[in-house]
């Protein structure tokens, strides 16, 4: 396994994170003796970075990674609060009420990673928050949690509309970004390929490495369609919504497909493999999420780490 530079927070991180999702689906629909095979393998594989969030399952997949992960030295851990439009009025009680919450079901009296789940834009509307709101309310708040020992480091989401992202990566606020790059929508780390649908993110994964940020990619693999099928786990989210991509899953599915000569030009045994190892040939990525059903998804995406970058 190779490990990478959280970016300032100084953390050593393994290349392959495990996502503790509903978009996999195994943290928080799935029979425990998975789950904790799942940690085990993850853990002797070298994976070193856990990523869940409050939101998942209700709650679920804390409780159940709470349960999974062992606390050990060496092994990160992040979990994300999103606030309603309910909290907007009391942001910095409403954080931390999310965190001691989240702290209860991990077990845990701290986290390694604290990150806001919201989409960021620039007009304050339901789940989107307003960007001045991100940066004068939630960031003190963040800070006050830091201090009082409740979180190493703090962090963002990158979804949402790309100005406000680049606003927060500017900001010096934060330790670490999320950021969404994939083989469908490459924009955060290079120029959008004309003819490319979906958002523009202008180089984020650059900018933050600019500002010595970690960054984490999430949707490598798209929600699941650059594995190349429509077809979905029992215990995997169902319906998932493109971030940044194509209108649809099956838009994102069909142009996933025709990249299959090219996996096969490069050597890859599957676009699931493809997918994976573009993402990490990205010197900017500290980490890539990967969720998943199965133990066997787990094992194709150790593989995938293992083989390298493309």
């Amino acid at each position: 396994m190779q490990y990478r530079r959280l970016g300032r927070t100084g953390l050593e991180v393994s290349i392959l994170g495990y996502g503790a999702g509903a978009v996999g689906g195994l943290f928080t629909k799935g029979a425990a003796a998975d789950q904790d095979r799942a940690i085990g393998r993850a853990i002797d594989a070298g994976i070193t970075y856990f990523d869940t969030a409050s939101r998942y399952g209700d709650g679920e997949s804390e409780r159940n990674l709470g349960r999974a992960l062992p606390k050990r030295d060496g092994l990160v851990l992040g979990t994300k609060f999103r606030l309603t439009a309910a909290d907007r009025g009391q942001v910095a009680g409403s954080i931390e009420r999310s965190l001691e919450a989240s702290l209860q079901r991990l077990k845990r009296d701290h986290v390694d990673l604290l990150q806001l789940h919201n989409p960021l834009a620039a007009v304050d509307a339901g789940d989107r928050l307003a960007i001045d709101i991100a940066l004068e309310q939630v960031a003190p708040a963040l800070e006050r949690l830091r201090a009082a020992g409740k979180t190493r480091f703090v962090g963002f989401s990158g979804v949402g509309e790309p100005a406000a992202l680049h606003r927060a990566v500017d900001s010096g606020l934060f330790d670490t970004v999320q950021v969404v790059y994939n083989a469908l929508n490459p924009s955060a780390g290079c120029a959008m390929p004309a003819g490319t649908p979906g958002l523009d993110y202008g180089g984020l994964l650059n900018a933050a490495q600019a500002k010595d940020m970690g960054t984490i990619v999430i949707r490598a693999l798209a929600g699941g369609a650059l594995s190349g099928s429509a077809e979905r786990h029992p215990l995997a989210m169902q319906s998932v919504d493109p971030i940044g991509s194509a209108p649809s899953f099956a838009d994102d599915v069909a142009r996933a497909q025709a990249l299959a000569p090219l996996a096969r030009e490069k050597g890859c045994a599957s676009l699931a493999e493809y997918a994976q190892r573009f993402v990490i040939g990205h010197k900017a990525v500290s980490t890539m999420l990967i969720g998943t059903a199965t133990l066997e998804q787990l094992e194709v995406a150790i593989a995938a780490a293992g083989k390298g970058p493309l």
